[in-house]
């Protein structure tokens, strides 16, 4: 279930439009094994009420995820004015949607498979796990008002 702060400043499809809409990485955060937190970029899409995101098998992050699911994520725009979505969620990882997912994140992020780094992620899609990640908690913000030229 999602969960919103009162303190908000979007409504839950205005998040969920935002996400739907944002086409920049994931700060994704995770614990190491000894327990120290790491923060890495990763494209992701959403949907059904998740955001998912695809890495090697080997990744580290994957690993980190599989030992500790629990995560905190943002996705925020850097450019004036301020705005984005922060949240903690459950993190699971699939390897039957890893290339289908990879697939999905090329043609949002890139906008065609016939680059040469799309075709080099393609190449390496049998090793890609998808990380579906289900918010707990979310939050936006959105200092468009008080950045607005006066």
């Amino acid at each position: 279930m999602t969960l919103i702060r009162s303190s908000s400043a979007w409504s839950q499809p205005e998040i969920e439009r935002f996400l739907a809409d944002c086409v920049i990485p994931v700060r994704l955060a995770c614990l190491t094994p000894r327990r120290q937190p790491i923060v890495c970029s990763l494209w992701y899409l959403h949907e059904d009420g998740a955001l998912w995101c695809a890495t090697q098998k080997t990744a580290k992050v994957a690993q980190y995820l599989e030992q500790h699911p629990f995560c905190g994520f943002e996705i925020s725009t850097e450019t004036l004015p301020y705005k984005g979505v922060r949240g903690q969620g459950e993190a699971t990882l699939s390897v039957e949607r890893g290339p289908d997912i990879l697939l999905q994140l090329i043609d949002r992020y890139l906008g065609t498979r016939d680059s040469a780094f799309a075709r080099w992620l393609i190449a390496r899609s049998s090793g890609e796990v998808a990380i579906a990640i289900r918010p707990r908690w979310l939050t936006a913000w959105d200092f468009s008002a008080r950045m607005r030229s006066k």
